[in-house]
């Protein structure tokens, strides 16, 4: 099947319903509505069917990874019912004791394109991920699917150019990352902003580094910390989409859910890569100190 040269991606930002049960009707009628916006492509955020449970290490929540095959048969059938190629972000137990971070495309026929199981898991307080998920084994492959090829990668792994390099040079059409990431209310304005305009930054820099459209869909509004009374984090939503040059194409709101839906040029890396051929001037024999630790 031949993939079209312009894409309509539909991104889904979203605010935590209190339970598993309202989030999944409240994430099948936006589903809904990119379908009735002609969107092809439908991108959800991280671990879309919770609440951001790892701002606490707390055993009851591996509980949640159960229903990791009841979501595949959910997700699969919306994806079947609007023809829509479908990314998801679920939580997988695949054995006793070993669970993974998971995001699961689906195509038009509800069919499984593919997963990545998220390779860079953080440690940092209440982003306590490392307790809960065990590092990828698939490694940085790109998802082919009936719209072209994902590079799907997960939020901590944004700030690693290396992970979207390779998914560039194992042909992704597009960059994609299923995103919680927010700040705490105790902090100044001024170091929230430095942490958000960091965290577009690196990934507009990925677009540009790459010559590929590159898209995050984060979760929006505040999350409390169940260990800890008054703790939380307040997601900042601005899921966005830039182009193959680092173009801004949409950016969603801070504080709303949403649902943008833009339009990505399939064929302007070509066109990007021909003026900036980053990829022809790469000096790889001499690349050799990245797969060191530290280099002294």
């Amino acid at each position: 099947m031949k993939t079209p040269s312009v894409l309509r991606v539909a991104l889904v930002q979203q605010a935590y319903k209190g339970n598993r049960e309202a989030m999944m009707e409240s994430t099948a009628a936006m589903i809904s509505k990119a379908a009735d916006a002609n969107a092809q492509l439908v991108a959800l955020q991280e671990l879309h069917t919770r609440e951001y449970f790892c701002q606490s290490e707390n055993p009851r929540f591996f509980d949640y990874a159960a229903d990791f095959d009841k979501d595949i048969a959910y997700f699969s059938a919306l994806a079947k019912k609007y023809k829509i190629v479908l990314l998801t972000s679920l939580f997988e137990r695949r054995a006793a004791g070993l669970y993974h971070n998971t995001a699961v495309v689906f195509d038009t026929d509800g069919s499984i394109a593919g997963k990545y199981r998220k390779m860079h898991i953080p440690d940092d307080p209440q982003f306590y991920e490392k307790f809960y998920f065990t590092p990828g084994d698939l490694g940085f492959e790109p998802i082919s699917t009936s719209l072209g090829k994902l590079g799907v990668l997960i939020c901590w792994d944004q700030w690693y150019p290396e992970a979207a390099r390779i998914m560039t040079l194992k042909g992704a059409q597009m960059l994609i990352y299923p995103t919680a990431i927010g700040w705490f209310d105790e902090d100044s304005l001024e170091e929230k902003m430095r942490q958000k305009e960091a965290w577009i930054a690196v990934q507009r820099g990925h677009s540009i580094a790459n010559g590929l459209p590159t898209i995050a869909i984060n979760r929006v509004g505040f999350e409390k910390d169940d260990s800890e009374v008054g703790k939380g984090i307040r997601f900042w939503g601005n899921s966005f989409a830039f182009g193959a040059q680092g173009e801004l194409l949409a950016q969603a709101s801070e504080d709303k859910e949403e649902m943008i839906v833009v339009e990505i040029d399939l064929q302007a890396s070509e066109k990007v890569r021909r003026m900036w051929p980053f990829l022809r001037d790469r000096r790889i024999e001499s690349y050799s100190e990245i797969l060191k630790r530290f280099c002294n």
